[in-house]
């Protein structure tokens, strides 16, 4: 009963502060030096906390961001994205296994990126807090859970900007997911293309 209280109380807050995310333009308008949108495309993984065999499932991953840009050096970015991720019946051995972590699901939510504001190879990282619409599922030895409808997630990613305008996003994204045990993510290749530019 406790513990369905305060997955309750997380998603509410979560819900909350996705609101307030997306409807920041308004609010901080005028502290925004730039603004893009950011598409991202990738190989999809998805991996449980605790595993016998070692498995990685694998898949697709697709991703769009607005980005607002505060500063040379800080990013919010609200985001929206897929995730399908599917077993091979195999470990990262190549062995059969019945272990899976399986993920399907939409995703949103919002992150802060910070970065080097430097010219054709700059490194980043982000953090932020989303939530997962979807099917779930992780069997392994010490996890039994197949999961559908809502759950919160906590994006974590680090990778490098490329170019002179750092306009191509190379990446590791991750999605830890703890209410079904499992993460998912991606190595993702990311395009980011400019709206508005104040002076």
């Amino acid at each position: 009963m406790t513990r369905i209280v305060n997955v309750n109380s997380i998603m509410k807050n979560t819900l909350i502060l996705l609101i307030i995310i997306l409807t920041s333009n308004l609010t901080i308008g005028q502290f925004v030096k730039n603004e893009s949108i950011n598409a991202q495309i990738g190989y999809g993984l998805s991996s449980p906390y605790y595993s016998a065999d070692k498995i990685v499932d694998n898949g697709f991953f697709l991703q769009g961001q607005y980005i607002l840009g505060i500063a040379s050096w800080v990013e919010l970015r609200p985001y929206a994205g897929l995730i399908l991720t599917s077993s091979n019946g195999k470990d990262l051995n190549d062995n059969p296994t019945d272990e899976k972590a399986e993920s399907k699901a939409f995703l949103i939510g919002g992150k802060v990126r910070v970065r080097a504001p430097i010219p054709w190879v700059a490194p980043y990282v982000e953090i932020g807090i989303g939530a997962s619409l979807g099917k779930f599922e992780t069997f392994t030895a010490f996890t039994t859970i197949d999961k559908r409808g809502f759950i919160y997630h906590i994006p974590f990613s680090f990778g490098l900007e490329l170019g002179q305008n750092n306009n191509v996003d190379l990446g590791l994204i991750y999605y830890f997911q703890p209410t079904v045990e499992q993460y998912a993510g991606a190595f993702a290749l990311g395009i980011s293309i400019s709206l508005k530019k104040n002076k």
